[in-house]
């Protein structure tokens, strides 16, 4: 697997992931700091079409620093990707000496499992999205 900075062609693949618009991913892309995973699997066909060859995006995770913290905005994917993903923003938060939180869904508890293993802490329950429940996760510097 590898992480990369996303750019904006990943915001269809992006999409897919989290079942969200094109759209609102190609924002995310602009707005915050994104990277992806991707497989390390090259295509071997040279005579399959370009677009139709899957890129290999696993998952991706997007966050922010204000208020003197770093905050997930989103994370999504692959367990194993999540857990990867993760620590691109807690080395920023450890570089930058800022605690780092992040609201993990009930509905999707490979994020819970992905933020437990990297060292984030329960921290109590988050809002509710859409009427799903969310556990806020903190890690401290």
């Amino acid at each position: 697997m590898r992480i990369r900075d996303a750019v904006e062609a990943d915001a269809g693949d992006m999409a897919a992931i989290a079942d969200a618009p094109t759209d609102v991913m190609r924002n995310l892309v602009h707005d915050r700091t994104v990277r992806v995973a991707e497989s390390e699997e090259e295509e071997t066909d040279p005579n399959a079409d370009a677009e139709e060859q899957d890129p290999g995006l696993l998952g991706f995770v997007s966050f922010d620093a204000r208020e003197n913290c770093v905050h997930v905005t989103q994370v999504d994917g692959t367990a194993d990707a999540c857990e990867q993903l993760l620590g691109e923003p807690v080395r920023f938060a450890e570089r930058e000496g800022m605690p780092v939180e992040l609201i993990a869904p009930d509905s999707v508890p490979h994020v819970a499992d992905a933020a437990e293993s990297v060292g984030f802490a329960e921290a109590g329950p988050g809002p509710r999205f859409d009427g799903t429940p969310t556990v806020k996760y903190r890690m401290e510097p």
